[in-house]
């Protein structure tokens, strides 16, 4: 997809036209509560099911073949962050994606030099 391709654009006019709450049915959280940077893939069970699930499940089931966190997920589909993570938290729970979430560090680590000077780097080119 490019920016100017007419299937993106189709479908970015179409997640516009669709309100968020409809695509969750209304809830602002899904049974499995997930940080925004969980990695999550298509299991082979997702896979299976592409030609059953509704538009928004089959593009991320669709886009789970490669790892992604929920974050880019939301800003491929167009939709704010809550949406992403209840659809994203409901696939979870079906078993149509895994999450590989990144492992957890005691309260008194300290986070990489390295990783807070790429951050800094990249706010200051913003």
């Amino acid at each position: 997809m490019t920016l100017n391709d007419p299937t993106t654009d189709a479908l970015h006019s179409r997640s516009l036209r669709v309100r968020p709450y409809a695509l969750t049915g209304g809830r602002t959280r899904s049974s499995t509560d997930l940080p925004l940077e969980t990695i999550v893939r298509t299991t082979a069970h997702g896979a299976s099911q592409l030609g059953r699930l509704t538009h928004e499940r089959r593009r991320i089931a669709d886009m789970g073949r490669e790892p992604l966190a929920i974050a880019e997920i939301s800003a491929h589909l167009h939709v704010p962050l809550g949406v992403a993570r209840v659809l994203v938290g409901d696939m979870v729970t079906d078993g149509l994606l895994m999450t590989a979430q990144a492992p957890q560090t005691s309260p008194d680590a300290r986070p990489d030099v390295s990783l807070l000077e790429r951050v800094l780097h990249g706010l200051q080119s913003l």
